[in-house]
């Protein structure tokens, strides 16, 4: 019992931590009801058909009763050489991509949020062209995907700090 006492002493502070799951109550959670309530609204260009299809993909697993908000995303996509050899050739790139996303009440029109999400990665820039667009291409997919889970994950933190008030 003496050896006990102490170790339940240092576990009471770790129960009031503070920490709660963003996704409790699963699919009829407050934060799924929210999330399956935005509707993405078309984005340009090919990697705002990516980063729509990675959102769309994340809210269509969550269940709501109908759009109640908009979600309008404005990209930015930079691909920039930063790797030089001595007879001037780019070895390097870095493709940056970076959105600019609003969410807006369907019914009122006021807008509730206004965030940016973004994340670059780094290319080898080689003799083949095709090695070169193919490289720049998967790493526009993958930086679709991550800008889609910040996105979500700013949304889902959102709607949790909103109910809880």
């Amino acid at each position: 019992m003496k050896r006990i006492l102490p170790l339940f002493t240092l576990m009471l502070p770790l129960s009031a931590c503070g920490l709660h799951p963003v996704y409790s109550g699963g699919s009829h959670g407050v934060v799924a009801q929210a999330l399956g309530n935005v509707e993405v609204q078309p984005i340009e260009g090919k990697g705002g058909w990516l980063v729509r299809n990675a959102l769309n993909d994340r809210l269509a697993a969550m269940s709501g009763t109908g759009p109640g908000y908009k979600l309008v995303v404005k990209l930015d996509d930079d691909i920039s050489g930063f790797g030089l050899r001595s007879d001037a050739a780019v070895t390097r790139e870095r493709r940056a991509l970076r959105a600019r996303y609003q969410l807006i009440d369907s019914t009122t029109g006021a807008q509730i949020l206004d965030d940016t999400a973004g994340s670059d990665v780094g290319i080898d820039v080689v003799s083949s062209e095709y090695a070169t667009i193919a490289a720049e291409d998967t790493a526009l997919e993958r930086l679709s995907q991550t800008v889609a889970d910040q996105i979500v994950n700013r949304l889902a933190m959102f709607a949790r700090r909103e109910k809880a008030r």
